[in-house]
């Protein structure tokens, strides 16, 4: 028994001797069931939120309205929450009202069966009253009650099912999955921001192609990112791409990407060719011409539509608009290759075309040189030392102004190419640079 499941106990055991009924709910049953550890313990109790405060020496009040106290046990936090039975939704994500009720009311406003488990750490019982335990054992992904009702109170569960679903390798039960095509496009009614958290959940989990499937087959591919399903039916030029259209490689290419991932390196995959359905032309052959440049434009209105962060949006938007100049890097200047490989973002666009290359014609040639490159040369040779800076240039009798910045710039890609590696050599081309100071 780890320490977070301790602390769960202890809090259940605290409730209990207060008078009051205290259950593990909800995803942390459900992983116990199938044999996971459970990475954070939901409690459910028949006592109000006052009284769960008075049980506790520390308490925090984090949705009063809802019923929910987060208790401090030592140094870790439980969201502790009355049962309850929602009143109407009229706005898509929250109920008008709350009603406290029992465990068994509790469990039938739920939004899936796997979800709405209860289990009495006391008694060691798993309490099921919506037939959760049956659809964990059919890996089944279906609603509690009417699926047009739990989805028109939340519309990110449209969302949330799809996530469970490819996360877990089950099936979408069929009333379900009827409903979610049915409703799909309500998704949009759903804020932006919890869109895209549920988006980066999929996508970075090591879920990626399943989840993706699913969304297109139920139709909220079109409605959640409309670009990716633009690709479909753009076809590419079987020399480079036999392995279809646009639509088909980007699939293949997320097929091939491990989570758990960075969300940069996610989408950066996802839509490094975003700008093709946009650019293709049929002249000698099929082509795409600056798909890069103006697929990193088209990232950066994603990014923003989804209220991704601005330094997520940049990453992002570096990875589409870089991802064709990696064939050529192995013929680049040396100066130019060190300045390229050494950004930030580096490794994950390798990463990226990497898998571009998977989902493609299979030749990984140019990735292996340029991992074979990146291992032989040290981080001194990537990142030297200035071996002049501006008082050295001052002292040699220089004045500081405009010409100090090109300089530098001409210095460093000596130091990087390997013709300029002493001070001498530094100070010539200084002196041929700027000219004599006599």
């Amino acid at each position: 028994m780890d320490e977070l499941e301790l602390g769960a106990r202890e809090v259940c055991a605290t409730l209990r001797e207060a008078g009051f009924r205290a259950l593990f709910a909800g995803g942390c049953v459900r992983d116990r069931l199938l044999g996971e550890t459970p990475k954070d313990y939901d409690i459910a109790t028949d006592a109000l939120p006052e009284q769960v405060a008075a049980c506790f020496p520390k308490t925090f009040t984090v949705g009063a309205a809802f019923g929910v106290v987060l208790v401090v046990h030592g140094a870790l936090r439980y969201e502790v929450a009355t049962f309850r039975k929602d009143g109407p939704y009229l706005d898509g994500r929250r109920p008008t009202r709350v009603d406290f009720v029992d465990e068994i009311e509790d469990a039938r406003r739920r939004d899936f069966t796997i979800n709405a488990l209860f289990y009495d750490p006391e008694t060691e019982r798993v309490l099921d009253y919506v037939d959760g335990a049956k659809d964990l054992e059919k890996k089944l992904i279906r609603c509690v009650g009417e699926p047009a009702d739990r989805f028109s109170e939340d519309h990110l569960r449209l969302l949330r099912a799809i996530r469970f679903a490819a996360r877990m390798g089950f099936a979408l039960e069929s009333a379900t999955r009827n409903s979610i095509a049915a409703h799909a496009g309500e998704i949009i009614k759903t804020s932006a921001e919890r869109i895209r958290d549920e988006l980066i959940r999929m996508l970075t989990e090591g879920h990626a192609f399943a989840s993706l499937e699913l969304l297109d087959d139920t139709g909220l591919l079109f409605h959640v990112l409309p670009e990716i399903t633009a690709m479909k039916g753009v076809e590419q030029p079987p020399e480079f791409h036999p392995e279809g259209d646009v639509f088909v490689h980007t699939l293949l290419l997320m097929k091939h990407l491990k989570g758990p991932c960075s969300t940069t390196l996610a989408l950066g995959a996802l839509l490094h060719d975003v700008g093709k359905p946009a650019t293709q032309t049929f002249e000698d052959r099929i082509r795409f011409s600056q798909h890069d440049k103006v697929g990193a434009e088209m990232a950066r209105k994603i990014c923003r539509r989804l209220r991704f962060s601005n330094e997520e949006t940049d990453q992002i938007t570096w990875h589409v608009a870089q991802h064709m100049r990696l064939a050529a890097l192995p013929k680049m200047k040396e100066s130019k290759r060190k300045r390229f490989i050494r950004h930030e973002g580096f490794g994950e666009l390798l990463e990226i075309c990497r898998l571009d290359c998977l989902a493609s014609f299979g030749n990984l040639d140019t990735i292996n040189w340029i991992s074979d490159y990146m291992a032989t040369v040290p981080e001194e040779a990537m990142r030297p030392e200035r071996l002049l800076d501006g008082r050295a240039l001052i002292a040699m009798g220089y004045s500081p102004g405009p010409k100090f910045k090109p300089f530098f710039r001409k210095l460093e890609d000596g130091q990087l190419d390997g013709s300029i590696t002493t001070r001498e050599s530094a100070e010539k081309l200084a002196r041929d640079y700027f000219g004599s100071t006599e």
